[in-house]
Parts: C-alpha cells; structure tokens; sequence
C-alpha cells in the first residue's frame, strides 16, 4: 500500500456494532421503570438524525436530555463496547498496527468512550476527533462541547478540511455523515460498510458497498486476516432448509441466497455458475452436468442422512467435499417408525378415516399388541440400530440384515440373507442408503417370501421399493398395512401434487418424506453441517466429509495455510515440496491423506514468502484445486 493513503473510520455500527448512545442509555435507564418509553423516544431520535429530518445538534441534544447518565455510567459503557466491536475489526488488528499513523476515527460521538476502545487497536488519541461531554458538579452528563465542529451538521468535512491530509484519503462508514466527507471533497472514496447495518439512501452513495472490513482490504490489496473476503463466498440453500443455517451462515458473513423449492437439473446448473456453497435436502439431484458448471463450488451441505443425490464421484474430480448430516434426525426417524408400526398392527389408519366419515366402528378386529412380534430391520447402521433398541424395549423380537458386518445390540438376531429375514419377520422396515445396487430391492419376488399379513415400512429412499409389486402386495392381503415416507418421484414443493399409485389404499400411511423432519432434529442438522463446511472453509479440515480423504487438522498459527487437491499419481507431493524448496520456502507443518481417486495435501508455510510460488503450485500436474488460507 503507497504510503500517501490515509483512513477515516466512523466508530458507532462501524468500529462497533451498535451506536454507542443507545447502549449508555439502556446503562442509565436500567433502574428506571419508563426504560422501554425512553428507548423507543431515543432510537426515534437516532433514525430521525441518520434520516436528515433533524439537525445533529438537535439529535444530540435530545438524546442527552433524555440519558439522564452520569460519569459512573461511561465504565460500563466502554466495558461493553469492547465486547461490540465489529467481527472483521477484531480480526484485523495488523492493519491498525501497520498504519496507526494514517488511521483516523472522526466520529459524531464522544471521545469519552471512543479512546478507551480505539486505543486498544493501535490508533493514537491524537488521531481521534469527536465530541466531549459536559459534567456537573455531580459528574451527571447535561450536555456536549458546543465549539466542537463535530457536534454540528457538516463537522466531519471540516474537520477533514482543517487535517489538510496530503494524499488520498478513503473513508469507511456507515452514514450519511460519512459520505459527506466525500461529496465534500476531502476523500477519493467512501466505502459503505455493512457489516452491523444497512441505510438504503447511504448504500446508493457509496463508490464501493463494503459488508466488512476483509473486502475493503481485499479490494485495496491490503493484508487481511482471511485469505478471501467471506461476504464474497456465495451460499445457495434450496429446499426450505432451517432458518438456524441461514443465520450461521450470514453470521459468519457468507452472502446468502434461498429458495423454498429443489431445482431441477438445468435450473441449478444455470444458478450453480458463481455458487461457492450448495446446501440441498433429499429432492434436489447434483449431477456431472450441474457439477459442469460449478466453477467455484468448494462445498456442498446434504442437510439430510443420504448423498446418493449427489454424484459424488463428480464432486470429487471436481475438487467439492461434500458433508451431510449422518446423526441429526436419526431419533425422529425411530420414533415415526415406532409409531407407524403401532398404528398400523391396530389397523388405525382406517379406523380414524371411518371415524371422520361418522363411522362408529368399535371393534378388535385386525388389531394387536406389538410386544412378542418379530420385528426385521433392513440396514442396522445409524437408524436401524436405535431402532432396535427402542423396540426391544417396548417388546419387540428384533431381527436384523445388512450387508456390512454389525455387531447386535442388547438381544437383536443377526440374519444371514434378507431370505432369512423376509421369512420370520411379522414387520419389516427398511432403513438402508440410496446407492444404486439398492434399486427395486424389494419387489414382488421379495413380497412372495414374506408371511401374510405382514407390516412393511419404508423410511428409507423411494426408488428401494417397486411401487406397483407394493400396491399388488396390499391389494391382496400379502402386506396387510404399510407406512410409506419417501416415493421414486417426490414433488420439488408443497405446492405440487403427489402423484403415487399407493394413495388410497387400505391400512396404508403415506406421508411426505418428513421422517427426519422435527423441530429438534432440523435445529441439529442446520447446526451441524454448515458448522462442518465451515471447518472445511476456514481451516481445511475434511473431518466427516462424505466424499474426501478425512483428515482433522490441528490449529494454525503464524502461518498460511496451502490447500492442494489432486488426482491420485504418483510424485505430486514431491513436485509440491520440491516447489516450495526451489523458492525457499521452510514448510512449518504437512498432512496428506488419499483416497482412490484424489490425493488432499495440507501445508503449513512461513507468513512471509513469495506469492509467485501460488502460480507454480496451481500448475503442479494432477492439480484440481488449490486454495490458500491464512
């Protein structure tokens, strides 16, 4: 950065989140029972001032006339600004550091408690320009230091004016104020900062919208403490996935975009182009074509258990981890289970129809305790296996398949074959993945080996079950009552009809793919997988990706951190280091782990080196992606 630049930063919703008036006068008021009246009066104020209605020597005169603060008050308020202060400002302390003598806060607050927070970044008093209070002899607030240029409309321009700073001069705020100084003529640019807050009549005045302190250094060429502005990561969230996620993942200062509905195949390849993280549910299918266009996917969030919408082998050759949700909602999914299995042994899915239709029909006919019925589990993995346990509790004989070797919990039965299983079992319930060797597992061929009369439950994937061999099973008695939650084609939305040739029919429960869909469990998933990318993003850790070599990562400090993703040959790690060696480059710390397709190499470097070395290595044969992290 030349050195003929200096910067002018506002302070209140700027340096800090919050205007640091309102906060004293929620200090002072705390005891006062017309605290919330006062309040509302004081924002109405605020808004008035940053909307132009009022001058800024009447806003301050009416705030402190309504704060009724005292000099004990201004302690606390510095305690809790300090907790306030912007994110991307915290993150940022070598920028304070390295141009302390160019930083300047000109603020229409008081320096009162705007040294004691500004100071701690670097920035001398002496470069801070704001208002005083008054005190009384009781050290009560009654007023500000009229003199102060700062406590009229215009002052930051003159105060700029009067600086006569030799250079150019780049302001950051959030104000109209702060655009002033540019129209004003005593700046080059005014960047609108909206990290904390968003003013409509500012944002149309700015020569650059900046949602944080990362993206006015990044478009400045300056350091930062991230290697890529987060407000410059784009999120798209299909599929009404939980508010919980969107707001981690705008809080963690992503741009984020969402939409109730899936997409079909060439609606996200089209939305897909400028995308860096694709969060989706069960509907929305992520094809090699899709993948195609994903020039700038990093990540993808299944909030979900399945991937098999996702060809992850694409992802993979395209450099994109995938995450999902293995544990979140797997006790919802048991507890429908259990509670279908009830519902249908007592047939009252007909029961309850009858009723609604006004027919009184008291009767133990077709119905019967679960305890003592044999009850098969297809697929004893994550919700197979808790289903077992909860239903041997309630007293069920519980029998199990599945093709991966499992150890039995508490008294359930390993079977050999799904033969085995099929004929001993008075309920069969499925709970395996939606890879493609599961298509049609169960058809008419599997229905025939089963007792009559038995309860089905598919819980699992739709395109598991051979529809039409299902509906002939029920129509003949063969399946005497079945639970059904996900279909071969599923609507993209509420709004669009369910077309399935199992509606209908007797005994039978259909219901919208909501096995997983609680409260709790969708809380749980929109926690845990964008907490997972995240990880991935900021740390390069792959810990629980579905889809990449998992490696966890220890924490790093004090140096930059090289990302490589590679095709799986022979020598890369060795062109990699050779590479760093030829531009001396002392590696502090390396992981790699592969898989059969990609090799994924973590490397640790010295803060300080040659930026040509990031070419070099993106050229590395076998190379598919490479990112920097620091």
């Amino acid at each position: 950065m030349p050195n003929n630049k200096y910067f002018v930063i506002d302070f209140d919703s700027t340096f800090t989140k919050v205007e640091a008036l309102d906060v004293l006068c929620e200090i002072s008021l705390e005891e006062r029972s017309e605290k919330g009246e006062v309040l509302q009066k004081i924002q109405e104020i605020t808004d008035r001032g940053m909307a132009g209605e009022i001058s800024l020597r009447e806003s301050l005169e009416e705030r402190i006339d309504l704060l009724k603060a005292n000099k004990r008050h201004i302690s606390e308020l510095v305690t809790r600004l300090r907790k306030s202060v912007s994110n991307s400002f915290k993150r940022n302390t070598d920028f304070f550091n390295t141009y302390s003598e160019r930083i300047f806060i000109i603020s229409n607050g008081f320096k009162d408690f705007i040294v004691p927070i500004v100071s701690e970044y670097g920035i001398k008093e002496e470069n801070v320009y704001a208002n005083s209070f008054k005190f009384d002899q009781g050290n009560n607030i009654i007023g500000f230091d009229e003199d102060n240029v700062l406590s009229a409309n215009q002052g930051k321009v003159k105060v700029l004016e009067s600086l006569k700073l030799q250079g150019e001069v780049l302001v950051i705020g959030d104000g109209y104020t702060d655009y002033e100084i540019k129209e004003g003529g005593q700046a080059k640019k005014f960047y609108a900062f909206t990290e904390n807050i968003e003013r409509g009549h500012v944002l149309e005045k700015a020569d650059h919208v900046t949602p944080s302190l990362d993206e006015f250094l990044y478009v400045n060429k300056m350091n930062t403490a991230i290697s890529y502005p987060k407000n410059r990561i784009k999120v798209l969230l299909l599929e009404n996935i939980h508010k919980e996620a969107i707001r981690l993942m705008k809080e963690e200062g992503y741009k984020v975009e969402t939409y109730g509905a899936g997409l079909d195949e060439d609606e996200l390849a089209e939305k897909i182009k400028d995308v860096s993280i694709l969060g989706i549910r069960s509907k929305t299918q992520v094809t090699a074509k899709v993948l195609e266009n994903a020039n700038r996917l990093i990540a993808i969030g299944a909030f979900c258990i399945g991937t098999n919408q996702i060809d992850l082998e694409a992802a993979l050759k395209k450099g994109v981890a995938v995450y999902n949700a293995p544990y979140s909602n797997t006790r919802s999914v048991v507890e429908l289970a259990v509670a279908e299995i009830i519902f249908l042994m007592r047939n009252l899915p007909d029961k309850i129809n009858r009723m609604h239709e006004g027919v009184w029909e008291k009767s133990a006919n077709q119905s019967y305790e679960i305890r003592g019925k044999k009850l098969g589990i297809i697929g004893y993995g994550n919700i197979g296996s808790q289903l077992s346990v909860l239903s041997e509790s309630m007293g069920l004989d519980v029998y199990y398949y599945d093709i991966v070797e499992r150890l039995s919990l508490g008294n359930a039965t390993k079977c050999s074959s799904l033969d085995q299983l099929l004929a001993v079992s008075d309920i069969v319930t499925l709970h395996v993945d939606g890879r493609g060797d599961n298509y049609n597992m169960i058809g008419r061929n599997e229905f025939s080996k089963m007792k009559d009369g038995t309860i089905f439950l598919n819980l699992s994937r739709g395109h598991i079950v051979d529809i039409q061999a299902l509906r002939e099973a029920i129509e003949s008695g063969k399946i005497r009552g079945a639970a059904v939650d996900v279909f071969p084609d599923e609507p993209k939305s509420n709004h669009e009809e369910l077309q399935s040739e199992l509606r209908g029919l007797p005994n039978t429960i259909l219901t919208p793919h909501i096995g997983g869909s609680t409260i709790e469990a969708q809380i749980n998933i929109a926690n845990f997988v964008p907490n997972q990318i995240m990880d991935y993003i900021n740390t390069g850790s792959t810990t629980n990706s579905v889809n990449f070599p998992n490696l966890q990562l220890p924490e790093f400090k004090n140096a930059h951190r090289l990302v490589h993703i590679h095709h799986n040959i022979p020598g890369v790690l060795a062109h990699i280091n050779n590479t760093l060696a030829n531009f001396k480059i002392n590696i502090v710390g390396q992981y790699l782990k592969t898989n059969e397709s990609i090799g994924y190499v973590i490397t640790d470097i010295d803060k300080e080196y040659d930026k040509e070395v990031i070419k070099k290595l993106k050229k590395v044969e076998g190379t598919i992606k490479l990112r920097t992290l620091y």
